[in-house]
């Protein structure tokens, strides 16, 4: 089902495509926020995205994303952007088609050479710290659902504070297979959203973490990986331990403000699995 193009959206591509006199549909996207849609122009493809409103998670800044893929566009690893609004992203539409979780174990190792080139890129200027975020998702959530648990697991890393970056890179925050589109043997990230700079250890824990990546995949990735940034292995292993229990409680918490919000039970069952995980440390 396609929907025609609302009012705020037609004035932004409007201004960027006069020609095209916003003559055209969009077609929703399936995807954990929900918040992206394909506009099919005459003559081009596109991709908005919408700001959240209410709804915003902890850490989304749409200003902030088309910041950052305004200063990665040389590097040719980001969509092109098009243009902002208030409540619009405007990015071009890569070509190609999502990885199969299949395909994602097999590309372990070119994925290791993509994201080493992000990591090699200038910072943005937007520095990724955990502590602020995770007490967002605690100030946000319903207080009949801040459990024990919850607050042990905070006082617990903040105690033990954030681990120093190995080294500091523009980090991606969000890569799995339906972040990762194949283009003829190319590979290309999309949604940025969760993009800023933070330690180049963070951004495999947190693909290990969200792809449950199994022992011998996550040697792989570390191994690629450190051979081509340079890096001993077995320190980089090290360093991505310790943020292990940080992205825990991260995507518990992310988990449980969106079955707080939406009300779908996927999320509240994989909430559950992450406290109970987490009860198991205090």
């Amino acid at each position: 089902m396609t929907f025609s193009i609302n009012g705020d959206l037609r004035q932004l591509i409007t201004r960027q495509f006069p020609a095209a006199q916003a003559a055209g549909t969009v077609l929703p996207l399936d995807g954990l926020s929900g918040y992206s849609m394909k506009v099919s122009l005459p003559n081009q493809t596109l991709l908005a995205r919408r700001a959240a409103g209410a709804l915003q998670m902890p850490g989304v800044d749409r200003q902030r994303e088309y910041r950052i893929l305004r200063k990665l566009h040389a590097s040719g690893l980001v969509p092109a952007v098009y243009g902002r609004s208030r409540h619009w992203l405007l990015l071009d539409w890569l070509p190609g088609e999502m990885l199969s979780a299949e395909e994602f174990g097999r590309a372990l190792e070119p994925l290791s050479e993509l994201i080493a080139a992000l990591h090699r890129q200038p910072l943005s200027g937007y520095r990724l710290q955990l502590m602020p975020l995770l007490m967002d998702y605690w100030q946000r959530s319903h207080p009949s659902r801040r459990t024990l648990t919850w607050l042990r697991a905070l006082k617990r890393l903040r105690r033990r504070g954030e681990p120093p970056p190995l080294r500091l890179a523009v980090l991606h925050m969000d890569i799995h297979c339906g972040n990762l589109i194949g283009d003829g043997g190319r590979l290309r990230l999309i949604d940025w959203e969760y993009a800023g700079d933070g330690d180049v250890a963070l951004e495999l824990a947190a693909l290990i973490d969200i792809n449950g990546l199994n022992d011998a995949q996550q040697q792989r990735l570390i191994d690629a990986f450190a051979a081509r940034q340079n890096l001993d292995s077995g320190r980089l292993f090290r360093q991505i331990r310790r943020w292990q229990p940080w992205l825990l409680l991260l995507a518990t918490s992310w988990y449980e403000l969106r079955w707080q919000q939406t009300g779908e039970n996927h999320f509240g069952t994989l909430a559950a699995t992450g406290w109970q995980r987490l009860s198991q440390l205090n």
